[in-house]
Parts: C-alpha cells; sequence; structure tokens
C-alpha cells in the first residue's frame, strides 16, 4: 500500500504484524527480566534486560509514535514519571520553567515541591494569554515551557503553534501533555511541539485497570536523551502494563468518538439546568477557546467542568448524589466519573495560584447511554 494508513487502521497493526515465534495476532506479554544471549555481549533482537528493553513494550512504544506522529516513543510506569524524565533530562539547578497556571495538581506538585529542592523555579502562566507568556519567557534560562490543552480541570485552550514560536525563539524546549485530547483528538507534534507527554492511565488505557505514562518525540537527539533517562531512573512500563495500554489504544478512536457524542449531549443538558451557572467545555460556542478548539482538535472532548449556583456545599452533594456516574479521581475510562477538584485531584494546589474554584465539579464523561447520564445529574442537581 502506498496511501498513509488512517489512525485506526495504525492504532491496530502499528508495530510487528505477529508474534514471529508463533504467529500470534496479539502482542504476546513478554513476562522476563532477562535474556539469554548468544554470547558475551550478543543479544538476540537487541534485549538484554527488561528495564531497558521488553519486546511488549516495544510495540506499545511503536504505536504510540505512529499514532502521535512522532518517530520515538517511549513507555513509563505512570505519567508523572514520564514527566519527572523530561525534568531530568532537561532542566537543572538554578533554571526556570514556564506552566500553566491552571495544570493538572500533580504536574505542579512536581515542578513546585520536588523539583524546587533542585533549584529549579516555575513561573505559572495563563497560557491563553500570548503576551503573559513571552514576558513570563527568561532567556537564557527557560528550557521548558509547559503546555496542557485543553487543561486540568478549566478547560482552557491553549494555541500550540503559537507558543511553539515563543518557546522556541528564546531557545526553550516546547512540551505539550496531551492526555486530555488523546493522540485521536490532537496532535501536537505538528503543531510545533517538542516532546508530547500522556498519561496512558487515561483515554490511552480507556479502562481504569492500567497505571502508564509516555513520551513522544521526533527529534533523535531528545529520544536518546530521554531514553538515558528512562533506563537509568527505571520507571518503566512493565510488559503486562504495557500489553494492557496496547490493548485500549488499539480502540481508541471508536472511544473518543463516544466519548464526543455523549459530552456534547451532557453539555447541552448542564447549560439549561438552573442549579448550573457555568458550562465549562470547548465544544460549546460560549468557550472563549472554541475556535482555536475547532481548528487545533478533530472534536472537542470527552472532560466537562461545571460550577454550580450553590457553592462549595452543593458542589460537594451533587457528587454524592449520582447513581450511574462514579465518583472518583482519574478519568478517560469507559466509564463516567465525577469528582470535586478542590478537594480531590487538585488538593495539592490549595493555597497556591493553581487553587481551583470550590464550587466547580468535573466530570469525566463516558461511553454509557447519554440518556442515562442526563438523568442520574438531574436527579443529582435536584
Amino acid at each position: 500500500m502506498t496511501e498513509p494508513l488512517g489512525f485506526s487502521t495504525r492504532a491496530i497493526h502499528a508495530g510487528p504484524e505477529a508474534d514471529p515465534a508463533y504467529n500470534a495476532v496479539t502482542p504476546p506479554i513478554y513476562a522476563t527480566s532477562t535474556y539469554k544471549q548468544d554470547g558475551v555481549g550478543g543479544t538476540r533482537g537487541g534485549y538484554e534486560y527488561s528495564r531497558s528493553g521488553n519486546p511488549t513494550r516495544t510495540v506499545l512504544e511503536e504505536t504510540l509514535a505512529s499514532l502521535e506522529g512522532g518517530r520515538h516513543g517511549l513507555a513509563f510506569a505512570s505519567g508523572l514519571a514520564a514527566e519527572d524524565a523530561v525534568l531530568r533530562a532537561f532542566t537543572g539547578p538554578d533554571g526556570h520553567a514556564v506552566v500553566p497556571h491552571d495544570a493538572y495538581g500533580g504536574t505542579y506538585r512536581l515542578f513546585a515541591r520536588v523539583y524546587d529542592g533542585w533549584g529549579l523555579r516555575c513561573s505559572p502562566v495563563d497560557l491563553t494569554d500570548l503576551a503573559a507568556v513571552e514576558a513570563a519567557i527568561v532567556p537564557e534560562q527557560t528550557t521548558v515551557v509547559w503546555v496542557e490543552t485543553p487543561t486540568n480541570p478549566m478547560l482552557n485552550v491553549v494555541d500550540i503553534a503559537a507558543v511553539a514560536g515563543l518557546a522556541h525563539a528564546a531557545g526553550a524546549l516546547l512540551v505539550v501533555d496531551n492526555t486530555f485530547a488523546s493522540p485521536y483528538l490532537q496532535q501536537p507534534l505538528a503543531q510545533g511541539a517538542d516532546i508530547v507527554v500522556h498519561s496512558t492511565t487515561k483515554y490511552i488505557g480507556g479502562h481504569s485497570d492500567v497505571v502508564g505514562g509516555a513520551l513522544v518525540v521526533n527529534d533523535d537527539t531528545l529520544a536518546e536523551r530521554l531514553r538515558f533517562h528512562q533506563n537509568a531512573m527505571g520507571a518503566v512500563a512493565g510488559p503486562f502494563d504495557a500489553w494492557l495500554t496496547l490493548r485500549g489504544l488499539r480502540t481508541l478512536s471508536v472511544r473518543m468518538e463516544r466519548h464526543c457524542d455523549n459530552a456534547e449531549r451532557v453539555a447541552e443538558f448542564l447549560v439549561e439546568h438552573p442549579a448550573v451557572s457555568e458550562v465549562i467545555y470547548p465544544g460549546l460556542t460560549s468557550h472563549p477557546g472554541y475556535d482555536l478548539a475547532a481548528r487545533q482538535m478533530r472534536r472537542f472532548g470527552g472532560m466537562i467542568s461545571f460550577r454550580v449556583a450553590g457553592g462549595e456545599q452543593q458542589a460537594l452533594d451533587v457528587c454524592a448524589k449520582t447513581k450511574v456516574i462514579i465518583l472518583g479521581e482519574s478519568l478517560g475510562g469507559v466509564e463516567s466519573l465525577i469528582e470535586h477538584p478542590a478537594r480531590m485531584t487538585h488538593a495539592s494546589v490549595a493555597g497556591t495560584p493553581l487553587e481551583v474554584p470550590s464550587d466547580l465539579v468535573r466530570l469525566s464523561v463516558g461511553i454509557e447511554d447519554a440518556d442515562d447520564l442526563i438523568a442520574d445529574l438531574a436527579q443529582a442537581l435536584g
């Protein structure tokens, strides 16, 4: 075939077509820590120890790279382990990074409470304000500009290409956390990003049964440096975790279509509900980033945040009253999840510039019947 393969086809067929030993169509789980060598220094297939490389992990890494339009993929034990490898490889003592002012709480904790002890300074900035981004970048000191889009949990949409231009003009790398959009909805490398980060726990795995992370890059030199840190630090995806993640990845496109379908209907319902004071969803024309999201993304995603008129107590009540939608942290699984960010996923940023509103509720809209989700929210909102 001369025509490039489509996304769904690559999700299923990227990497080896079949197991070379028995022609199994599903990649096997190579549950081994080490490999018999043909001689001293003579590895078979390049594998010698599974921290450095494992055939199951290789298939996942090759598939992730293909779906993100990159040359190199690296799989980690968690999304934060992947982020840690980036910071370890490309920041240093007395360095500086620009981060979103509404970043995921775990990411901000890594920057502000782990790497600050190493001397790294970070500046939280509204990345939708390009003038503010440019002002926050410190020439010859800023090494990384970190983007989430859409952001967690405020669902702001950031212009990847524009921020890439600002970062590159100052000699900094642009890192894009693409977890909320997934490779199906958004391709940051094609828009100027240097490194794409994923918590593969979320949409890529898709079934709330595995924790993992990933990096995807195009540049060979960046990949070599990241792979060194992946091996040296050792927070790699195990073979069973890699296999589960790969299994989820194969159905990513069909799941994302259903997530988006359902989220659009739920958002429309919430907009009309008198107990809801604001609905934050990039697919609403009222969202300030709607036009950008329409250009930058295939569709608008499965995440919705909304604020309730009754303040924090009502937000807590709504989270407690849903019956189909599960109260829980994380996102991107086939089941719908509801949470109170201020007390749950973003508790670590309380009292910081990244503190989220106490009346905010975050929904990860699953792939159930949309009518059931709407009825559940209706009874919870009262």
